[in-house]
Parts: structure tokens; C-alpha cells; sequence
């Protein structure tokens, strides 16, 4: 049962559409199972650059099967409007199954979301006000509406009266907005109904038989380990589980058909909204490392904050998600530093700390306590083995995985699909 994870290991953005699509012609299934169009992935295939935000990444590898899991909220319109853009631009999307189980984004959730984050004012969490955390929120009300519920126009109408109830009472009355008419969101979800059947399966018996039939499925999570609902920042977090533990519950596959659980790090650390980031840089290096790596948000457009590597986040990341291996991005986005430090621990009221403080306030208030490693100015993005990269780099590297506890078997040396050097076999 050949089954791997492949998720975040910092606050997400660390290349997982490279990594899924690196890996996506030696599987059969790539499976997103978690989040919706909140997460971006960018991929490079020769010179086409694709923005992916729903779709796994798998969708551009020809013979992979893409499969959108019960664990993610699917927003109709952008799903066809990326759908059209990679069909008119000759990729095929036909093989891609979406589970009946998923959730749909609905008009009043994306409302709901911007008008909440508004009211938020300083206390906001930087959503990106589509819609995400509402509709988390009306799965765990069981008010939710699911793929499976637009082909009953009786129990879809029932569904969104009962959200509805709630909601226009809180639009009008607390934020003095408009109600939404049920009628007019029932309608417009049935629109979509009639164009989503030839996608929608019972993806959770496919993947299982796929399993029981030595197929090669990918579990392809999206934001990061930092952002998980239950072990990141929070309440600076998504709404569902990017950790491994999150692919069994949102694509419907037990825990002990999972194989092997790759992390990817970023060869420095970012992140994008509010929250705590120990290792920030408010200088000119974190500019540089911001202009060099590209660091805007695919989904968002909006810059990445941005940092040293830290340790501490990827011993953390290898410990919750039982990581197995490491996928090293942007490696080359360091080259012409002549010292890099690296966060190796934290100061916290004037105590060393190792791991990941459990408290959110210990967390905020932590300093990063770096070792400083000899940096590189040659060019390493046509290095093909680990052997060809100067030695201050494989030494970087090694320091790395010495810290965060997993082997790195593979390392981005630049954005191309084939500017990765493979140290280990992930199949």
C-alpha cells in the first residue's frame, strides 16, 4: 500500500506544488484532503508557470488521477474558472474526481467571512475573506452544504434555509447588512450541479480499492504544519488539518495505509498574515530574501513576511506529523549570503528553550537564539546530484537535517520541475 503524505512543515507557502508535482508522474492519485482555495501552488513545468489554488497539483501530470478529498470546501466558481484556464491551455482535466462528501463554499459564507474579518479591526487573523472558516464553521454546525446535496433540490433548499436563519439575523442586525434570499443562493448552487456530475465520486472507496490494488496515491496537503487548527499558532491558523493526521480524516483512508510522510521546507522560513514568526526579518536581508525568492502570496498576491530558517518549527513539524522525510525548496534563493544564521532555539524569559513552546503567550514573546553558518556565492541551480553543490551548501544542508530530526532527500535548487536534486528515493 504505497501511500505518502506530502505536506508543509513551517506556516506553509514552501513549494508543496513542486515537491506533488516532482513525484505526480510516479503516482497514479494526487489527493488534496484539506482547505480550499485558500492555499496556492505554484508549478513550472519547462517554461509554463502554472497558479494552481483548488486543484491538486497533480492535474498537470499526465496518467495521475487528481482527487479533491471529503476534507476540503470547494467554491464552485473558482474550481471551472481554474478548470478553464488549464483546459484552454491544453491541459486535460478530465480525470479529475471531486468526493460527494466535500463541502461547498457558499455566496453567504464568503460574505460572512469578509464582514467578520472587517469587524475584526487590530484583532484580525488575515483570512483571505473567501469563505473558508465559515464554511468549516457550518460543517461542525451540521448546517453545511455538500456536493452531494445539489442533486436534491429539496434537501438543499431545507439546508440553506437553516444557515440562513442564523446568518441574516447576524448580517442585519449586528452588521447592519442586507439579508441574503434563500432562493436566489439555492438557485444559483443548482447551476453548478449539472457541471459538476461528471467530476463527483465516492472518492474514499476509489482511494481504498487504488490501495488495495498497489496504486501509488499522494496525499497532498495544503497551507502548513503552523497552520493547523488543532497543532499550529492559533487562533493565527486555517481552519482544518494540513498535519498527516488530517489526510485519513479528510480523504477517508486509515492511518496504517499511510507509508511514508514527507515534510517540505523552505531553505528560510515565511509566512503570510498575522501571527508570531520568532525569526522575522525587518532588515534588508529579509527584503532581499522577499525580492530573490518571489515571496508573494499565489492566492492572495499579498508579500510574504519573512525570515531565517528555524529549527525549533521543523522539529516540531517532523514530531506531529511523524515525518519520514524532508523536501529542501529555495535553496538557491540563499546563494551570495556570506553567513546565513539559523534559529537553533528560543529565549523565553531569559530561559533557553529547544521545542515549541505549548503556550501561545511563551510563543510571542520567544527570541531566536541563531548559530551563524558560512554561506555560498556560486551558482547552484544547474547542480544535479548533492555532490555538485559547493561545500558551504551541503554543509548547510547537513546542519539542517542534524536539527530538525528527518533525513532530506530531496532539495530545490531553483523553480523549474527539473532544477531538484533527488537524494533519496520518495517511491
Amino acid at each position: 500500500m504505497p501511500a505518502l503524505v506530502l505536506l508543509g512543515a513551517q506556516w506553509g507557502d514552501e513549494g508543496k506544488g513542486k515537491a506533488t508535482d516532482l513525484l505526480g508522474g510516479s503516482v497514479d492519485y494526487v489527493v488534496r484532503y484539506q482547505g480550499g482555495n485558500n492555499a496556492g501552488h505554484t508549478v513550472v513545468v519547462g517554461d509554463q508557470k502554472y497558479a494552481l489554488h483548488l486543484l491538486p497539483s497533480g492535474i498537470l501530470s499526465p496518467g495521475c488521477t487528481p482527487v479533491i478529498g471529503n476534507g476540503v470546501v470547494v467554491d464552485p466558481s473558482v474550481l471551472f474558472s481554474e478548470l478553464n484556464g488549464l483546459n484552454a491551455r491544453g491541459v486535460d482535466t478530465s480525470k479529475l474526481l471531486i468526493s460527494g462528501n466535500a463541502h461547498i463554499i457558499t455566496p453567504y459564507n464568503v460574505t460572512v467571512d469578509k464582514v467578520t474579518e472587517r469587524f475584526l479591526g487590530k484583532r484580525k487573523i488575515g483570512t483571505t475573506g473567501r469563505g473558508i472558516g465559515p464554511t468549516y464553521a457550518d460543517k461542525i454546525n451540521r448546517v453545511g452544504i455538500r456536493v452531494q446535496d445539489l442533486y436534491d433540490e429539496s434537501i438543499l433548499t431545507q439546508k440553506v434555509e437553516a444557515a440562513l436563519d442564523v446568518k441574516n439575523q447576524i448580517l442585519t442586525k449586528l452588521y447592519n447588512r442586507r439579508a441574503i434570499a434563500v432562493d436566489q443562493v439555492v438557485e444559483e448552487l443548482l447551476t453548478y450541479a449539472e457541471k459538476l456530475a461528471p467530476y463527483v465520486a465516492d472518492t474514499v472507496l476509489v482511494l481504498n480499492q487504488a490501495l488495495e490494488q498497489d496504486k501509488v496515491v499522494l496525499f497532498e496537503g495544503g497551507q502548513g504544519t503552523l497552520l493547523d487548527i488543532d497543532h499550529g499558532t492559533y487562533p493565527f491558523v486555517t481552519s482544518s488539518n494540513p498535519t498527516a493526521g488530517g489526510a485519513c480524516t479528510g480523504a477517508g483512508v486509515g492511518p496504517t495505509k499511510i507509508s511514508r510522510v514527507i515534510g517540505i521546507l523552505k531553505a528560510y522560513t515565511t509566512r503570510v498574515g498575522a501571527g508570531p514568526f520568532p525569526t522575522e526579518l525587518f532588515d534588508e536581508d529579509g527584503e532581499a530574501l522577499r525580492r530573490i525568492g518571489g515571496e508573494k502570496g499565489v492566492t492572495t498576491g499579498r508579500d510574504r513576511r519573512c525570515g531565517w530558517f528555524d529549527a525549533v518549527i521543523a522539529r516540531y513539524a517532523t514530531r506531529v506529523n511523524g515525518l519520514t522525510d524532508f523536501f529542501l525548496t529555495k535553496l538557491d534563493v540563499l546563494t551570495g549570503w556570506e553567513q546565513i544564521p539559523v534559529c537553533v532555539a528560543y529565549e523565553i524569559d531569559g530561559k533557553r528553550v529547544e521545542e515549541l513552546p505549548y503556550s501561545q503567550s511563551d510563543f510571542h514573546h520567544a527570541k531566536p537564539i541563531y548559530e551563524t553558518l558560512p554561506g555560498w556565492s556560486e551558482d547552484i541551480t544547474k547542480a544535479k546530484s548533492f555532490s555538485d553543490l559547493p561545500k558551504n551548501a551541503q554543509n548547510y544542508v547537513k546542519a539542517l537535517e542534524d536539527m530538525s530530526g528527518a533525513p532530506i532527500s530531496a532539495i530545490g535548487v531553483g523553480p523549474g520541475r527539473d532544477e531538484t536534486i533527488e537524494v533519496n528515493s520518495f517511491i
